[in-house]
């Protein structure tokens, strides 16, 4: 294949908006082909998008279907003679999760939660998902043999590498560290020093050690942390204390370039998830302020801090997540429905649908925080479009975040009809900064690549896979542009015409391979406590038909 004529962005390589030939050839770019031409005058060339922190796939994310059948009707999609059909508007369900990312132009995305229990179900569902290369977090900081060997760095070291492998995940997730194993016992911790329950471990020396085998274990993504307090106002504070405590414990690098204790070069060591939800002033939801100035001031004094938005849409929502006190939080001041699960030795979750409303004084300063941070943070390599899908919104808004990010007019029109509290307590208003389009190829494609190691993806450099999305760009309707591609192309084939799937195929699931094995101790203690045999807990390679897998030393 040979894509002809089109206007190429391409950061990694540092091609802005330059005319140049891409020449595909069995999945791969490469230097010079023949074959099928694609005329892409006056059209724009990025590479595939790749999306750092989704929720797509597993126990939570079904159980979300099931919990909300309304969210069905609210969206039924019918088969075609290439797809299939599907139903779900804030929780689509597999196929159409695949169909609506392809559609926008996305070709690889990562499921940020796994409860290890939960593998099986989660990689079945990403089997389902078409088109799409996925990944998945495995959730790691209340974890029963986590917690135990905190203090013993070889055991810990050991016992995540094996976990990786038995789960067939891609990186390590905290999720409100030592506070979900104390809701366990109707609790939470309300500070990073809060111990956890029968461990006599806090969350910091939780989120420390496993910062520090992350990197021994050379894995390619660093931690992936949602934060303590989530959700709860004045959070802006453990944030900032996190990203704080983190760089003192472990020496700041300062560059890409310096090392660390374990003797390996790193390019990124902590990832902030969502932090829209975890950058509010004010001490309660009446007086709920933007934190973002300070949030962004923190990312913005260290090169080995990256963060996503979360940016809140204003639309129906479903909330989901594995830090279950703040779901019960939320289930109180909405009054809707909820869902409580716990994953025994591991992590819990609970679900709570949501709707997000322009005149509501807190959320209208929710979704200004967001774009704030985007905003004001000075490094578009260190931060990444996301919605927390489906937490603050469903993934199919990214167009019109995309807009938001690049019009100061289009943000004043909402800013104007929302609530008076997004203007009086947020500092969005005064912001004139507008993305570049090769800005928003970094936070959608070439950034969130290079954060989360994957060297094939982000790019369209000779060697890359070939996952090309082709737009029909009119700076006069941002919006409409991203919301359709006019190609894409996964793996050398082309998915997407016109805005249609015309064709359906399987992604790949990427996992890591790193170093550790379970001792006869962790055997034993497995035994004891859990209520399946060991033998029967890892997901085999078999259970994954197309995979890529990154060894780690």
């Amino acid at each position: 294949m040979i894509i002809k004529n089109g206007t190429v962005y391409d950061p990694i390589n540092e091609i802005e908006g330059e005319k140049i030939d891409i020449f595909v050839k069995n999945g791969k770019i490469v230097e010079e082909a023949d074959g099928k031409e694609i005329d892409a005058s006056g059209l724009i060339v990025l590479p595939g998008g790749v999306d750092i922190h989704s929720h797509i796939s597993g126990s939570k994310v079904n159980s979300g279907r099931s919990f909300r059948p309304e969210d069905h009707r609210k969206d039924v999609v019918q088969k075609t003679d290439i797809t299939r059909s599907g139903v779900g508007y804030t929780v689509p369900s597999t196929f159409l999760t695949g169909y609506r990312y392809a559609k926008l132009g996305y070709t690889t995305v990562m499921e940020a939660a796994m409860a290890p229990l939960g593998a099986r179900h989660t990689h079945e569902e990403l089997n389902d998902i078409p088109i799409l290369d996925k990944g998945i977090f495995t959730l790691m900081s209340n974890n029963h043999f986590v917690l135990k060997y905190v203090d013993e760095p070889e055991k810990l070291k050991n016992f995540v590498g094996w976990l990786l492998k038995a789960t067939k995940g891609f990186a390590v997730k905290l999720v409100n560290p030592g506070g979900v194993m104390n809701w366990k016992w109707g609790k939470d911790v309300d500070s990073l020093d809060d111990q956890v329950e029968n461990y006599g471990v806090t969350s910091k020396e939780i989120i420390i050690s496993l910062a520090k085998v992350n990197d021994e274990l050379g894995l390619p993504h660093s931690i992936h942390v949602h934060c303590n307090n989530l959700g709860n106002p004045g959070n802006k504070e453990t944030l900032v204390e996190t990203a704080g405590m983190f760089l003192e414990s472990l020496g700041s690098p300062g560059n890409y370039e310096n090392t660390v204790e374990a003797g390996k070069s790193v390019k990124n060591r902590l990832h902030l998830a969502h932090i829209q939800f975890n950058s509010y002033g004010g001490e309660s939801w009446a007086d709920l302020s933007s934190g973002a100035e300070d949030v962004a001031k923190v990312i913005n004094q260290n090169d080995n801090i990256s963060c996503d938005l979360g940016q809140v849409i204003f639309d129906d929502a479903t909330t989901m997540t594995a830090d279950g006190p703040w779901q019960h939080r939320l289930y109180k001041l909405s009054g809707n429905k909820w869902n409580n699960h716990d994953v025994e030795n591991e992590a819990g979750s609970g679900i709570v649908p949501y709707r997000f409303k322009k005149k509501h004084p807190a959320n209208a300063v929710q979704w200004t925080i967001g774009l704030e941070a985007a905003l004001l943070v000075n490094d578009p390599w260190k931060v990444f479009l996301t919605t927390d899908h489906p937490n603050a919104g469903p993934f199919y808004y990214y167009p019109k975040v995309i807009s938001w990010l690049m019009s100061e007019k289009l943000r004043d029109q909402t800013l104007n009809e929302a609530s008076k509290a997004a203007s009086s307590r947020s500092g969005l208003g005064g912001i004139e900064r507008e993305y570049s389009l090769y800005e928003i190829v970094i936070i959608t494609r070439a950034g969130t690549a290079r954060r989360l190691g994957l060297e094939n993806k982000g790019h369209l450099g000779v060697g890359g896979d070939a996952d090309i999305a082709i737009y029909d760009f009119d700076e006069n309707d941002i919006e409409g542009s991203f919301s359709k591609a006019k190609y894409v192309i996964k793996d050398g084939e082309i998915v997407v015409k016109d805005g249609k799937i015309v064709k359906d195929k399987k992604g790949k699931t990427i996992w890591v391979k790193p170093p550790g094995e379970m001792t006869d101790e962790m055997k034993e203690e497995f035994s004891k406590y859990y209520t399946v045999e060991l033998e029967n807990y890892p997901v085999s390679e078999m259970y994954i038909p197309n995979q890529e897998v990154i060894v780690c030393e």
